[in-house]
C-alpha cells in the first residue's frame, strides 16, 4: 500500500483590520516541491504537482491568535478556505509594521496521516499601521517579474512557468529597491503596505511567494485567483478579477490612498484608468512598465495622452519611476 504524503496548510498572506479577520488558504497534501531545483524533469514534475494537487476536502481547521483567541473554519471541495468575519479588537497582537501573526492547524487529525510542523502552520495578515501614508497595489507579471506575456503565442510564459525554478527567476532591474523606497515613504520610517495582485492562479502562490522573498521585495499580501474553468461563462459587464480585488482593497481601507503599478502589456492600463476615474481622490499615481511591443505601447500612449486627473507615467526604467515618485513626495 502506498504511503500517503504529509498534510500541510498553505496559509496565504492576507489583509484586514484589528476588528476584521480576512484569512484564506488551502489544505493539501505536501508534495515536497523544490523551488530551487534546476533539472528539466524535476521542474516539469514540480509544475505537475502544483496543478495536480491532492486537496483535503471539507475539513475543520483551527485558527489561533496569541494564546487565548481561537476561531474555526472549514475547507471546501477543492481544499480552499476563507474566514471573513468581524471579531473583537485584535490590536494587542499586531506589531509595529502592521502584521498580525496567526497559526493554523487541523482540528481533527487521522492518526494514520503524518503532519509536518507538529500540526502548526504559521500565517500573517497585514493591518495598515499608524505609520502608513499610502498603500501600493502592484501587478507581478511583467511588472516586477519578466514572464513574456507579450511573446508570440505566449510561449515564453509557458517556458518560464514550467521550465524555470522560482529561485532562478530574475526581477526587473531596480524593482525591489523602488518598492522598498515606497514602503518606507518620504520620511524613510513609514510602513506603507504593498499588495501584490496578479492574474495568476492560486496554484502558483508558493512559487511567487518564494520569488518575492528571495529577491528581497517588501513583504505583502499576494492576491491571486481561482483556476479558471474552460466552461465558465462570464457575464457581459463582469469586471476582471484583478479589478474586483483592487476595488475590495479600496473598500477595505476607505481612508487610505493608493499607488497603482502595472505593465502596458495586457489589461492593467484599462483597469487602472477605470479605477482612477471611479475613485479620483483615492489614487495618487499610476506607474505602467513599458513592454517591447510597439502596437501595445501605441495603444497605451493614446489611452493616457489626454488623461490628467492622476499622475501617470509609462516607465522605461526603475530610475525613472524613482525620480517621478520623489518629485511627487512619495519617497525621499
Amino acid at each position: 500500500m502506498f504511503k500517503k504524503d504529509p498534510l500541510q496548510i498553505i496559509a496565504f498572506q492576507t489583509y484586514g483590520s484589528s476588528k476584521h479577520l480576512y484569512l484564506r488558504g488551502r489544505a493539501i497534501e505536501d508534495e515536497n516541491i523544490d523551488l530551487e531545483h534546476k533539472g528539466v524533469f524535476k521542474l516539469l514534475s514540480n509544475a505537475w504537482k502544483r496543478f495536480e494537487t491532492d486537496e483535503i476536502r471539507h475539513t475543520d481547521l483551527q485558527i489561533k491568535i496569541g494564546d487565548e483567541r481561537f476561531f474555526y473554519t472549514k475547507t471546501d471541495e477543492q481544499g480552499y478556505f476563507l474566514f471573513d468575519e468581524k471579531v473583537d479588537d485584535l490590536s494587542e497582537y499586531i506589531n509595529e509594521e502592521g502584521w498580525l501573526h496567526i497559526e493554523f492547524s487541523y482540528k481533527d487529525v487521522n492518526p494514520e496521516r503524518t503532519i509536518q510542523s507538529n500540526n502548526r502552520f504559521p500565517a500573517e495578515m497585514v493591518v495598515p499601521s499608524e505609520k502608513t501614508s499610502f498603500g501600493v497595489i502592484s501587478d507581478i507579471d511583467d511588472t516586477i517579474l519578466h514572464t513574456g506575456l507579450v511573446s508570440t503565442l505566449k510561449w515564453r510564459v509557458l517556458f518560464n512557468t514550467l521550465l524555470t525554478s522560482a529561485g532562478k527567476r530574475l526581477p526587473l532591474e531596480g524593482a525591489s529597491e523602488f518598492y522598498h523606497m515606497l514602503h518606507r515613504g518620504a520620511s524613510g520610517k513609514e510602513a506603507n503596505p504593498i499588495f501584490y495582485v496578479s492574474h495568476s492562479p492560486w496554484n502558483l502562490y508558493r512559487y511567487l511567494e518564494y520569488f518575492l522573498k528571495k529577491n528581497k521585495f517588501p513583504k505583502g499580501p499576494i492576491i491571486l485567483r481561482g483556476f479558471p474553468s474552460p466552461f465558465a461563462k462570464k457575464e457581459k459587464d463582469e469586471k476582471p478579477q484583478k479589478q474586483k480585488e483592487i476595488i475590495n482593497l479600496l473598500q477595505a481601507y476607505p481612508n487610505l490612498k493608493f499607488i497603482l503599478i502595472g505593465d502596458s502589456g495586457e489589461h492593467d492600463p484599462d483597469i487602472y484608468l477605470e479605477i482612477a476615474e471611479s475613485y479620483p481622490d483615492r489614487i495618487s499615481a499610476i506607474y505602467l512598465r513599458s513592454v517591447k511591443h510597439k502596437k501595445k505601447m501605441l495603444r497605451v500612449e493614446g489611452l493616457y495622452k489626454t488623461y490628467k486627473i492622476t499622475p501617470a507615467l509609462l516607465v522605461e526604467s526603475s530610475e525613472q519611476a524613482i525620480e517621478h515618485a520623489r518629485t511627487y513626495g512619495f519617497i525621499s
